[in-house]
């Protein structure tokens, strides 16, 4: 039996079904992947999923449970759930806050955030150049006030 054979049938022994999702019931890291000890290493349950189906991950990609596909559990290792992406893919499909400000439309005033409205950050992120206008008219009325 190959290598990646013999960590699939281990998966596959560890893993119930819920609903379309294929969750793993042994360990979990500290972000909730599933792992597994392989060759003295700790290696990801889903990884070993996709390479089992649809083989190595392409250099360069990472893995996406695809949220589209119902999958919303780390633990789970459905290699029809998983997709090799860019990572920057997969930070934009999640729920953090890099997620949720690319997919923000309006800054907190509402002016619309499209390509003539931006300014370059002094950061990172966009700003909006109306908003950022109206701090520095204020901000030098203020400094003018004192001076007075």
């Amino acid at each position: 039996m190959t290598f990646q054979a013999d960590a699939w049938r281990r998966v596959r022994a560890r893993c119930v079904w819920d609903g379309d999702c294929l969750i793993w019931q042994g360990a979990l890291n500290g972000c909730g992947y599933g792992v597994i000890r392989v060759n003295g290493r700790n290696v990801r349950v889903h990884r070993i999923a996709y390479d089992h189906a649809k083989g190595p991950v392409p250099k360069g990609l990472v893995l996406d449970h695809v949220r589209k596909m119902g999958c919303v559990s780390r633990a789970c290792c459905n290699a029809a759930h998983l997709e090799a992406v860019t990572n920057r893919v997969n930070i934009l499909r999640g729920v953090g806050a890099s997620a949720q400000h690319a997919r923000q439309t309006h800054c907190i005033s509402g002016h619309l955030l499209v390509a003539e409205n931006l300014r370059p950050p002094r950061g990172r992120g966009r700003e909006c150049r109306l908003c950022y206008n109206r701090s520095q008219r204020g901000a030098r009325a203020r400094r003018m006030a004192r001076a007075l």
